[in-house]
């Protein structure tokens, strides 16, 4: 998980089994490195002189330096709502700063995704399904469109921002053979460069099936078997930091953050230690933050170290579950982060697995 090599051939050094660097379980290093966005460096390993380990510390300060602030009440709920209602889904940001984050329940039929204001006053709810999991907006050929997966309707459907929807990609479009017991379970889906539709079936066998821009089957990977042996990925998303792009995904079932290329090929294990169950995930610039359910919010740098760590909760009980009570929240403290995006201006918005609905906002300062 740690790009030690690139500290060590930074300062011209080559990487040495066991030299003074030990992963941490914060996901930082001990001896060398970022944790929570802090250089930390020590000076008693005899193996380099102080001028390294110097600038070490330099180069970590540069580049991992990330800070938050929390920002309470954020979000203001509909009209005659203490809360926003039902959470199990997603949020997302569009490029006029709007927020869209999708509810569930009956009190939310065909009013499935509520849309608020850059300054999280509560703007409609779209007339759209209410079992929308997992979904992103993306331009597709000059304009913005909600790509998403309806976990209860085992579809994917495109929508432009009013809600209306201009394509679906019916359970009929998968290919036999791929579903479980419970058929299809769709979690997720994105939007590769092309025009390209990633779609995953995280509750269900995990494979990654993809279709053309018009909804046409093209090809699957992953799933449960060799050589990825894929459990529960969450979600996946298009990373487009890299070039070419790439699949993020959140294979929460094996507690792992894994890049592979748009064919399906495994290019990198992100993290595979310290992660609570990552759950979802969004981008900004050179940085990626998840949502991890078993309680907490984490900040990566492109090269896959971890810069900041917001909201942790260690109380027992109150961490991947949809239970939590608002008397019993905490400012500043998740409880189960089911999804997660970044603003136009690279803050934090994170929305719960929780019967009640919240969203927590963390503004970057710097």
């Amino acid at each position: 998980m740690i790009s030690r090599r690139v500290l060590l051939a930074s300062a011209g050094l080559r990487e040495q089994p066991d030299a003074c660097f030990q992963t941490a379980p914060t996901g930082g290093i001990l001896h060398a490195g970022v944790i929570d966005g802090r250089a930390a460096l020590r000076s008693e390993c005899p193996m380099f002189p102080r001028s390294t380990l110097l600038f070490l510390l330099a180069l970590g300060t540069a580049s991992g330096e990330v800070t938050y602030e929390f920002q309470p009440d954020f979000i203001q709920p509909p009209p005659g709502r203490e809360t926003i209602g039902n959470g199990h889904g997603e949020i997302a940001c569009d490029s006029a700063g709007n927020f869209y984050v999708s509810v569930q329940g009956p009190e939310n039929k065909d009013a499935g995704v509520q849309v608020y204001g850059p300054d999280g006053k509560f703007v409609r709810a779209l007339n759209l399904p209410n079992s929308l999991h997992g979904f992103v907006i993306r331009k597709d050929e000059g304009r913005e469109f909600i790509f998403a997966a309806v976990l209860g309707e085992k579809k994917v459907i495109k929508a432009s921002l009013d809600g209306a929807i201009v394509l679906e990609i019916p359970t009929s479009a998968f290919p036999e053979g791929k579903a479980g017991p419970k058929g299809l379970a769709l979690t997720n889906c994105d939007v590769a460069p092309n025009g390209d539709i990633y779609v995953v079936d995280g509750y269900g066998q995990s494979w990654i099936f993809v279709f053309d821009r018009a909804g046409k089957f093209k090809k699957v990977f992953g799933g449960p078997v060799e050589p990825l042996k894929l459990a529960n990925t969450h979600k996946i998303f298009i990373d487009r930091r890299f070039e070419p792009a790439r699949v993020l995904a959140c294979d929460r079932g094996n507690n792992r953050l894994l890049h592979l290329d748009l064919d399906g090929n495994l290019i990198s294990v992100i993290a595979s230690e310290g992660l609570r169950r990552p759950s979802s995930a969004s981008f900004h610039g050179d940085l990626m933050c998840v949502a991890e359910i078993a309680g907490r919010v984490s900040v990566w740098d492109k090269e896959g170290i971890l810069v900041a760590q917001l909201g942790t909760n260690d109380t027992p009980g109150q961490t991947n579950t949809p239970k939590v009570e608002p008397k019993d929240w905490l400012q500043g403290t998740v409880t189960s982060p089911h999804g997660i995006t970044f603003d136009n201006q690279g803050n934090i918005l994170e929305t719960e697995w929780n019967l009640f609905g919240r969203v927590l906002r963390w503004n970057r300062k710097g």
